[in-house]
């Protein structure tokens, strides 16, 4: 029997490869489909790249086709920095590095202090521009395959926008990602987007269809939590955007746990409300392992680490949970509140 699921896949730029790694295990599975993605940030590019090579190639192609990405943007050696714009600055590479090495001085701060996009105003290109423009948007938009759903917050008012459809353009996968510190704001229908993690990471709520299954599968990035109390710039900059980054994530599980309660004490029919079953695949401690530097610095060995991760962690899900799909959730939210 085929097992209808949903995805919502975190934003965490370079990161996002252990997402890669998640979703070709997934695939491997011929008793899965997934029926819908929420994507922020990395996990809109994940979600993208997934439906134009499901569209092309069904299984086999949208692993080729995630590969394909992942492997163009292991080209990017800094996401601060296109790649013809680092000639012209040839010291700031060098002294981020140092700057890594040299606790307690932050890279991250130093950067922000260096480096704004607008510093090149109309000649600032997009880094992953290029990446993001192969990709096959007549399939991308198509209303067959999985719904997609990207999420992008506006500069002006601070709320999350969904695109769907035709609705995601390059444009709208380029806002998704536009972390403000390293990529200008991206203008669409005269409205500048920042990353769609500030307002949801990913957002759940397009999930909630009663046309699509009960069971959301979160591939996580950002751990909710972290031991011990951060102390250096670097480490208290990195739990803070964590933290920001999980808000809007976490209100909407406390939502469904509410909700899920009220089914359970009778106080709501059931039908009335969609009864959302939460499961997490996530490896919190490599991401605790990993300085927040690599995120914006991708590579190779990187993306293969982390896919090999996000694999690891997909199939131990399926070893565990897979008899609890479409039957009751995995992830805990009464311990998860508690």
């Amino acid at each position: 029997m085929t097992i209808q699921i949903n995805l919502a896949l975190q934003g965490g730029g370079a990161h996002g490869a252990f997402t890669w790694g998640v979703l070709d295990r997934l695939l491997e599975d011929e008793g899965i489909e997934i029926a819908a993605i929420s994507g922020t940030s990395a996990g809109a590019l994940n979600g993208a790249a997934l439906k134009a090579g499901l569209l092309a190639g069904d299984r086999a192609g949208a692993k080729a086709s995630l590969a394909r990405m992942w492997h163009e943007v292991a080209q990017l050696s800094d996401f601060r920095l296109s790649a013809w714009m680092q000639p012209f600055l040839p010291g700031f590479q060098a002294m981020t590095e140092i700057a890594q090495t040299m606790a307690p001085i932050s890279s991250q701060g130093i950067a922000a202090q260096l480096y704004t996009p607008y510093v090149w105003g109309s000649a600032w290109r997009n880094p992953l521009e290029d990446i993001v423009r192969r990709l096959d948007f007549s399939k991308v938009c198509q209303a067959a395959g999985p719904r997609l759903f990207i999420g992008a917050t506006s500069v002006r008012t601070g709320r999350i926008r969904i695109f769907e459809g035709q609705d995601i353009t390059p444009e709208a996968l380029m806002a998704s990602a536009c972390l403000p510190s390293v990529f200008q704001a991206v203008d669409i229908d005269g409205e500048a987007y920042w990353d769609g993690g500030y307002s949801g990471n990913p957002a759940l709520f397009p999930l909630y269809d009663r046309a699509l299954p009960d069971d959301v599968v979160v591939v996580s990035l950002n751990p909710f939590a972290r031991p011990g109390v951060p102390k250096t710039p670097m480490d208290i900059q990195n739990r803070i955007n964590e933290i920001s980054f999980n808000s809007a994530l976490l209100g909407e599980l406390r939502a469904i746990n509410f909700v899920r309660r009220l089914i359970a004490q009778g106080r709501i029919e059931q039908g009335q409300m969609k009864n959302v079953l939460v499961h997490l695949i996530a490896d919190d401690e490599l991401m605790t392992d990993l300085s927040a530097s690599t995120k914006l610095a991708p590579s190779a060995a990187l993306f293969s680490r982390l896919r090999s991760a996000g694999h690891a962690a997909a199939h131990c899900f399926l070893d565990q949970h897979r008899q609890k799909l479409a039957s009751e959730p995995s992830l805990d939210l009464q311990a998860l509140f508690g």
